[in-house]
């Protein structure tokens, strides 16, 4: 029997569920509304950086993993 594997539609959870557990507790720390825009810049990453295409063609896991670590990256060196 198969079971159906299925990703969470909230934008946040499955942010969260991109990110290496080191960055997940970092943006967790976050205010809500924090944690909410990070999520919105991963979605913007995925959508606009035209090199995570080639990624995501070959592993679109590993794209959304390398974009959400990109954005904690950014905003942590800040």
């Amino acid at each position: 029997m198969t079971r159906e594997v299925r990703m969470p539609a909230d934008e946040l959870t499955r942010f969260l569920a991109a990110l290496s557990p080191a960055s997940r507790e970092k943006v967790r720390s976050q205010a809500p509304e924090r944690q909410e825009q990070l999520a919105a810049a991963w979605e913007a990453e995925l959508a606009e950086d035209t090199d995570l295409d080639t990624l995501s063609e070959l592993s679109p896991a590993a794209a959304a993993d390398e974009a959400a670590e990109r954005v904690v990256r950014e905003f942590f060196e800040e």
